[in-house]
């Protein structure tokens, strides 16, 4: 699932190179903006040297980091802005009870009992513990690991549910790595100094959480210590972030007969009895290496060891709904020690937001009667089909392709469905129980009932109404094995989606959105799917090699951008995102242009052309700026690039952002003959 993400320069006054009209200039001095939907522009800095702060400086000054945000954005602010409506319906379901909302009521009024929580101590975690400490037998560990998978403890590997590679109509059971408590393997062996104090601060922590669930101090740290070893051993036998991108390389089918005899450390009929995984043969295993090292390491540690680690596990999976204490251990590391956040969420934010994962569209449905009407999706199915269109446009005159296999791109396009706003069918939660009172067994009654139903579709055709986000997500994705584009409603709202803003802005945010998502099925990865979904190659060598020498201008480019002092952007981690960005922001230009024609492209609004308008909606989306630690992360572990250079990166290969701005070769918004084209 390919999504949009959240993922200095010198200051030149505005010169000759700069078109923009006085009128413009002088409501920004004013503090306006020159047009609806459009920032408030920085005037200090010019479009051609850093269109990025001139767009967004003045927005960065104005919206200092929140002291519980690791980065705080224009993505951010909506996602809050969400939160809010969520908080609102939730505070008046508690409120004014009714048997349609007592679900989502007595979820959150649960997770607001904050004193009811800290006074049950670890009891209600107790018959997880127990579980674990009764384990006597290495040959009970496929039921009780089955046991903790299903309370929503991802612990040891990852079993779940896939589309078929060879046949996506078919969906077939999947295993994978898993196990580890840091945000990526390459945590565990990375060298550098900052790295070193982070593992430092990670075995503190997990030693910090055992003597907050009662064991001594020593013994605590040779615990901690005894996790870390472990988890290593995991990590060394886990695929890199690079290798996960390739989807031959995690196309290993197999059946659960030949899969159970290779690794047999694990009963798994035991496990798949728990899990309640219907009865099915065929499976893909996605890192054959891991289950290897991890059988291995299964038979070669005490039954100690892998308690221990079990047990670290569950106590870190329900951190945040334990005693307050818990709680602010696990923020102090994911929170404070990785991202920079220097406090965290209210408890309302946490709590709304664990009602929408659990629930996302039972709630949902009273978001979308509140924030989503009928005349925003037909807006937004024009603008799909504007862009879809447009692509089709540029395909059929790329220089570098083929005309064999321009056919088949064309067949993949025209069979690349959208879903827009909430499902057509909402999810039924009828079996699900919450019990006002009880936050930790709602939220492994959900976490169970979840995996339920994930893995009851195996053995099933593909269901591809199906949603991959709940309906406030403020995010949109591509499914290569569906090939389908999906936009929640909550993205579907400024600054992404103005209804009061015209074309020209909309086309360049939501619009760039659009075009990012459908270029996800001819990126790096989505290149390797056919149009009905299968795993396929369908390039001809030639094409294939062209796309690659592109490709890699663009792993080049991102490359050399810097997140932190010496630490760069990953332009191949990256590669798929940045192929969107800078794929499906020119297709969104060519869809306006498509719909205005000369004489709208031609009409000024506040002083800017219709370009000018579009390049600022794409920027305005992406204002944003990290906290150093944040950006480290991401730079690390995420498929997105910064959001500086999603803006910067994209728009100094169009020629034409120079052409509206009138920027010259020699400007540092202009890449003039190094600029990199795929699409």
């Amino acid at each position: 699932m390919k999504r949009i993400g959240m993922g200095a320069s010198s200051l030149l006054a505005l010169g000759l190179s700069v078109m923009l009209a006085n009128s413009a200039l002088a409501e920004t001095k004013a503090g306006k903006p020159p047009a609806p939907g459009l920032p408030v522009l920085d005037e200090a800095v010019s479009p051609c040297e850093n269109f990025f702060l001139h767009a967004c400086g003045t927005w960065q000054k104005e919206n200092p980091i929140p002291n519980d945000q690791a980065r705080w954005g224009n993505f951010n602010a909506l996602a809050d802005r969400n939160l809010d409506l969520l908080h609102n319906i939730l505070d008046e379901a508690v409120a004014k009870p009714q048997a349609k909302t007592a679900r989502i009521a007595n979820f959150y009024a649960s997770c607001m009992d904050e004193s009811g929580v800290n006074a049950a101590g670890l009891a209600p975690l107790a018959p997880a513990l127990d579980r674990i400490k009764a384990l006597s037998d290495k040959k009970q560990l496929g039921g009780l690991v089955g046991y903790l998978h299903d309370q929503g403890v991802n612990t040891l590997f990852g079993f779940g549910r896939m589309q078929k590679f060879s046949d996506a109509v078919q969906t077939i059971a999947a295993a994978g790595q898993g196990g580890l408590g840091l945000p990526d393997r390459d945590f565990y062996f990375k060298d550098d100094a900052k790295s070193k104090e982070q593992r430092a601060a990670y075995v503190a922590h997990i030693a910090k959480i055992f003597e907050l669930a009662g064991t001594p101090g020593e013994a605590a740290k040779a615990k901690a210590d005894s996790v870390m070893a472990f988890e290593t051993a995991l990590a060394e036998a886990s695929m890199t972030r690079l290798e996960r991108r390739d989807p031959q390389k995690q196309n290993n089918p197999t059946t659960l007969a030949d899969f159970a005899k290779a690794y047999p450390a694990i009963d798994w009929n035991a496990y798949l009895a728990v899990v309640g995984a219907p009865s099915f043969s065929e499976m893909n295993v996605g890192q054959p290496k891991f289950f290897e090292a991890l059988n291995a390491r299964l038979n070669q540690a005490s039954l100690d060891e892998i308690k221990t680690y079990l047990t670290w596990h569950t106590l870190r999976a329900n951190a945040q709904w334990l005693p307050t204490a818990f709680s602010e251990e696990a923020f102090n590391f994911y929170g404070r020690t990785l991202n920079g956040t220097k406090e965290q969420r209210p408890r309302w934010k946490r709590c709304v937001a664990a009602t929408d994962d659990a629930l996302g569209e039972d709630l949902g449905q009273y978001f979308v009667e509140k924030a989503f009407g009928p005349e925003h999706k037909q807006r937004m199915l024009t603008m799909v089909g504007d862009v879809q269109a447009a692509l089709k446009d540029r395909i059929s005159n790329l220089p570098w392709m083929s005309d064999e296999t321009k056919t088949k791109a064309h067949d993949k396009l025209a069979n690349m469905p959208n879903k827009i706003g909430y499902p057509d069918k909402w999810r039924d939660y009828g079996k699900l129980t919450v019990v006002k009172g009880e936050l930790l067994g709602n939220v492994m009654r959900a976490n169970a009932f979840e995996q339920r139903r994930v893995l009851s579709r195996i053995g099933q055709p593909r269901d591809s109404t199906e949603w991959g986000m709940t309906p406030p997500t403020v995010n949109a994705y591509y499914s290569p094995q569906q090939n389908n584009i999906n936009f929640p409603a909550g993205i579907l709202r400024p600054p992404f989606f103005d209804f009061t803003a015209d074309d020209a802005y909309n086309y360049g945010a939501i619009g760039g959105v659009i075009g990012h998502e459908i270029i996800h099925g001819f990126d790096d990865q989505g290149r390797k799917f056919a149009g009905d979904g299968n795993l396929k190659d369908w390039w001809t060598e030639a094409d294939a090699k062209g796309f690659t020498e592109r490709a890699q201008c663009l792993i080049d480019q991102y490359s050399g951008f810097q997140a932190v002092e010496g630490v760069n952007l990953n332009g191949k981690q990256t590669l798929g995102e940045n192929t969107a960005d800078n794929g499906g922001l020119p297709v969104a230009l060519d869809a306006l242009k498509r719909r205005l024609g000369e004489a709208g492209m031609a009409k000024k609004i506040g002083g800017l052309s219709a370009e000018q308008r579009f390049f600022y909606g794409w920027a305005n989306v992406w204002c944003a700026h990290e906290r150093p630690e944040f950006r480290r992360l991401q730079a690390q572990t995420g498929v997105h690039s910064l959001p500086e250079y999603r803006v910067n990166g994209t728009l100094s290969n169009m020629p034409e952002f120079a052409k509206a701005f009138n920027c010259q070769p020699t400007d540092k918004m202009v890449r003039g003959e190094k600029a990199c084209k795929v699409w």
